[in-house]
């Protein structure tokens, strides 16, 4: 079985409800389930102007190969109603692969591990509580580590069911 990190998120619509569908979706389709973080709320990352986001970090056992995955996981969007259009814009869903085993894949839309995450506190705070000692198969960086040192100063807060805003 393949082994992988998965961040799933959204902005738009029932976004508690967008969440747990995915979930659903993905291990209904994809693999099994093995691990979930808690949800994080975070302000819009790259477009502020947009509502906060809630993400969530997930832990996927999978027959497929990361390029079957990844279809998978963009016919999960599709059916939840993703379109792309603005980037960094708002969405009901995203999901994204963060690690595939410990490959490194750098394909037409498919980059493995995620080659944006180390600058992404919303990635890593809930990457951090499932998989902590996980390391960057490139730079043998653990989780934590590239939390520790993330420069992005988002605030990233444990979703209670209040989205947190900046004053």
């Amino acid at each position: 079985m393949n082994k992988a990190y998965l961040l799933i998120g959204g902005n738009l619509g029932d976004r508690e409800a967008n969440m747990s569908e995915a979930r659903r979706l993905i291990g209904e389709r994809c693999g099994t389930l093995r691990a979930a973080s808690s949800l994080y709320a975070t302000a819009a990352w790259g477009l502020q102007d947009q509502p906060d986001f809630l993400n969530q970090a997930l832990f996927l056992e999978t027959g497929a190969g990361a390029p079957e995955l990844l279809e998978g996981l963009l016919d999960i969007e599709r059916s939840m109603g993703r379109t792309r259009g603005v980037r960094y814009g708002p969405r009901a869903i995203d999901i994204d692969i963060l690690f595939f085993n410990d490959h490194v894949i750098d394909a037409p839309g498919l980059d493995i591990p995620h080659p944006r995450m180390a600058g992404r506190r919303f990635v890593l705070t809930p990457l951090a509580e499932i998989a902590p000692k996980l390391r960057h198969p490139e730079t043998g960086i653990t989780v934590m580590e590239m939390l520790e040192q993330c420069p992005d100063e988002l605030p990233v807060h444990k979703y209670e069911g209040v989205v947190h805003k900046k004053p």
